[in-house]
């Protein structure tokens, strides 16, 4: 099993203190997907940019059924979230 070192949000400064920041009010905590990137803020920076994009920009696809499609693929990769 692979091992990461997970920056806390006691330990976090700059850039990734912000990110936490944000996470924490938008959605109370800060979960493992954000934890598992923390060691480099700018490629978390990006994958929050793209989610975003995703799942709330403008699409052919309603917002239901773009959280459809990713329930779909997690459950088919076997991803608990």
């Amino acid at each position: 099993m692979a091992w990461i070192r997970l920056v806390e949000e006691s330990d976090a400064h700059g850039l990734l203190a912000r990110i936490y920041a944000s996470a924490t009010k938008r959605a109370g905590k800060i979960f493992q997907i954000l934890r598992v990137q923390s060691n480099n803020p700018e490629t978390l920076k990006a994958s929050m940019n793209l989610y975003t994009t995703a799942m709330f920009g403008k699409s052919a696809l309603s917002r239901v059924q773009r959280e459809m499609l990713a329930v779909v693929v997690s459950r088919a990769n076997e991803c608990h979230y």
